[in-house]
């Protein structure tokens, strides 16, 4: 992914893609691995902070939803593989302002992306330096803040803002390296946690004596979501994805149950090893504590995750910048925000209005959330899961919408549990889905006080300076543009080089004018 501007396919009808679709079957695969792969660093200590010894059910519990979610994303990204993501579906499928609110709550989770894993790598670094995970200093009526790791996470926001200010890029190359270096780290740590340390009775003790109230366990679950952090990157990377109606369904199917199965053994092997208090007391870095808790390698194995850990973190921060940039870039195109976030820096050609604006806002969120108390990361996660829930069930009901709107568009791959009704596939596994997520949504208001405060008043916010935009500028206000979405889905078949989908798309197109017109006859 680059931070420089460039045109959705969707955005301008008929204008040539400018992203170049490079990325391979591994390429894909490996760059979701490093963005959602990452998140596990980052959860462990807090979900387990939540939900003590029933810490893995609150993973599974999350993972049921995360399982739906990634299927409704992998039908949207193959079916419309471009870069808008979630903002781009519900656009298309619910109209301007739903898109506008998905587009919100995705602006406010990238923000709280940038905060929370520019600070989990600076925890990891700290695995190093022991002196500074303890500091703490009083401030006035603030009390408890870790000055040196504050000043950590914002000197990382900095770096990360430079770097995309000067267009600096990932390196799939790379991204491809740290993600089967993680994986393979992962996958050591399991192994020999079950192998050397890890005891059943020790899992059970704290399943049945360290379980937690209803409320307090809803509210771990609703933590749980910052696992599966990163969801968007599969309908992300579509737009730069070779042939991405073969490998998006692939590659995507594969990576879910990859994190999952990840996601739901680290809970598991640290209970069955270490109290859960050992891993919530090290909120700033769990992974590296549980693996230095491993007889014979634990010296080692412990070093090896903080600095892995504190890469592959920062690389999800990273995304984080130019998943904001290359958002807001699309919904300016759409005419749903101003075009003065996409400002073009004269030498760098990057925009720099974008990259500093919402840098702004990750390091505002980033020094609250530390003035807050000790608990800096769980202050991000409350922010966190009101943005990603809404947006999550923004998406099901587009992608339902969207079945009915739009039955024309080839789905090379399509949610599991269809029920055909008038012509029509009604996925019944996105109906689950959009109810899962509904309820999962009422959690997080009902237990996040920070969350239900700052969320809706973020959308609200965001709402505002949308209608304010149009009305200054003659757009209907309450009403949606008129676009040629017919076009724009030949124009996205044709640059995705899917000349099969865009043959059965012309050929629905066709029979549809035909039935059409036989009808008008009449």
């Amino acid at each position: 992914m680059a931070s420089e501007v460039r045109a959705p396919a969707a955005a301008l009808p008929g204008a040539p893609v400018e992203l170049r679709r490079d990325v391979s079957i591994w390429g894909s695969f490996t760059w979701g691995y490093a963005d959602v792969g990452a998140d596990v660093y980052v959860a462990l200590g807090l979900v387990m902070g939540a939900a003590h010894g029933a810490a893995p059910l609150a993973f599974l519990t999350a993972g049921f939803v995360y399982i739906l979610i990634g299927f409704a994303y992998t039908e949207l990204a193959s079916a419309y593989p471009v870069a808008g993501g979630g903002q781009y579906y519900c656009l298309r499928g619910l109209g301007d302002i739903w898109g506008l609110i998905a587009g919100a709550a995705l602006l406010l989770d990238y923000t709280i992306d940038i905060a929370l894993f520019a600070t989990a790598s600076a925890g990891y670094i700290n695995f190093f330096f022991p002196s500074i995970q303890s500091f703490a200093v009083n401030l006035g009526p603030f009390e408890g803040v870790n000055l040196i790791w504050a000043a950590e996470s914002l000197g990382l926001i900095a770096f990360l803002m430079v770097l995309n200010i000067r267009g600096i890029r990932e390196s799939s190359l790379f991204n491809s390296l740290i993600g089967a270096l993680d994986m393979i780290m992962e996958a050591s740590i399991i192994v020999l946690g079950f192998l050397f340390a890890w005891k059943p009775e020790m899992v059970v003790f704290q399943f049945k004596n360290e379980f937690l109230s209803a409320a307090l366990f809803f509210y771990a679950v609703s933590v749980a979501i910052i696992s599966y952090v990163g969801l968007e990157s599969i309908s992300q990377a579509a737009q730069e994805t070779r042939r991405p109606a073969t490998i998006i369904p692939r590659t995507s199917v594969s990576l879910i149950f990859v994190v999952l199965l990840f996601a739901l053994a680290f809970p598991v092997l640290s209970l069955g090893i270490l109290p859960w208090q050992a891993i919530a007391e090290r909120e700033s870095d769990p992974v590296a504590a549980l693996a230095s808790a491993i007889p014979y390698v634990g010296f080692l194995a412990g070093k090896a995750a903080a600095v892995l850990g504190a890469t592959i973190v920062l690389i999800s921060a990273n995304t984080g910048v130019m998943g904001a940039s290359r958002l807001t870039y699309s919904m300016s195109e759409s005419h749903l925000l101003s075009p003065w976030f996409n400002a073009v820096h004269p030498k760098y050609r990057t925009p720099v209005r974008s990259v500093v604006f919402f840098s702004g806002v990750a390091a505002l969120e980033a020094m609250f959330s530390f003035l807050s108390g000790p608990k800096a990361m769980d202050t991000m996660v409350n922010m966190y899961a009101f943005g990603a829930t809404l947006a999550y069930l923004l998406s099901f009901i587009a992608m339902i919408a969207l079945r009915i709107k739009d039955p024309y568009t080839p789905r090379p791959y399509r949610m599991p549990l269809n029920v055909k009704i008038k012509g029509v596939y009604i996925p019944v596994l996105g109906i689950v889905g959009a109810f899962a997520t509904l309820a999962m949504l009422g959690v997080v208001i009902w237990t996040h006080a920070l969350g239900r405060i700052a969320g809706p008043g973020w959308i609200l916010l965001w709402l505002g300076v949308y209608l304010l935009y149009r009305w200054k500028n003659g757009l209907p206000v309450f009403k949606n543009i008129k676009r040629d979405w017919e076009k724009d889905q030949i124009a996205i078949l044709t640059s995705a080089e899917e000349f099969d989908l865009l043959e059965q798309y012309k050929l629905a197109l066709a029979e549809r004018n035909k039935k059409e017109a036989k009808n008008g006859a009449k």
